[in-house]
């Protein structure tokens, strides 16, 4: 089992889109037993899948008790993906992991659904924290996801600053160009200067996904971004079987 987690501590860079879409790739193209493990508030990543927050036990529990025997998993309409939905309660996971005191606790949860899922894609809250601390010790993979922008960049620094000064050894960090626009000046500057950093492209198809819950790979399955996450997918795996 490998853990992959989508995060970047700045919002609004497609973080959420791009994890359900991995989680789809990962159980669709690569036929693995798939869980999307929704770590931010928000839902997003479970939502664009067509799974809804979960009206039992708050999702924070799980966290707190690291019992994954009872875990609120739910089935999506897509042979070998699951989702373990988020809510509003993961705001408060930091004061709880501080106070259970537990760095690896993250770690363990994952480890222990290692006969369950074959790939677990942890879509991460967009902030440097404890939670966000856990997360990348337990990540095989770290898919950073931004866009051409200064700010963007700049936050992806920050992320970097924060690895090499908390966190030590940790999984490769692979930067991914998301809504990545051919005809913008910037981002053709960006991209000349990263040019091994995989891109998808900025499209309609991929907005739609949180209309239609449908991932763009079944949407649009010819178009530039199902063939950029299809790629994107393939490199994931060479590096988790590397």
């Amino acid at each position: 089992m490998k853990v992959v987690a989508c995060y970047n501590v700045k919002g609004g860079v497609g973080k959420s889109t791009l994890a359900a879409h991995l989680a789809w790739a990962s159980a669709t193209c690569s036929a693995r037993r798939t869980l999307l493990w929704d770590l931010d508030p928000q839902g997003g990543g479970g939502f664009l899948l067509g799974v809804e927050r979960h009206s039992g036990a708050e999702a924070s529990a799980w966290l707190e008790s690291g019992n994954v025997d009872r875990l609120p998993v739910v089935s999506t309409a897509f042979p070998l993906l699951d989702v373990l939905p988020a809510d509003l309660s993961l705001r408060k996971a930091d004061r709880l992991l501080a106070k259970i005191g537990k760095k690896r606790r993250l770690a363990k949860l994952t480890a222990a659904l290692a006969e369950r899922y074959d790939r677990i894609i942890l879509d991460c809250p967009p902030v440097i924290s404890e939670l966000s601390h856990q997360i990348i010790r337990a990540a095989d993979v770290i898919v950073v996801p931004l866009t051409a922008s200064p700010l963007a960049r700049r936050a992806l620094d920050h992320l970097l600053d924060d690895l090499r000064s908390n966190l030590g050894k940790h999984g490769p960090v692979l930067p991914v160009f998301a809504m990545y626009d051919a005809r913008r000046k910037l981002h053709l500057e960006a991209h000349a200067e990263h040019p091994d950093w995989p891109t998808i492209p900025m499209a309609s198809v991929m907005e739609r996904m949180g209309v239609h819950h449908q991932p763009v790979g079944i949407s649009a399955p010819r178009s530039a971004a199902a063939t950029s996450i299809t790629n994107l997918w393939a490199g994931i795996e060479r590096k988790l079987n590397g």
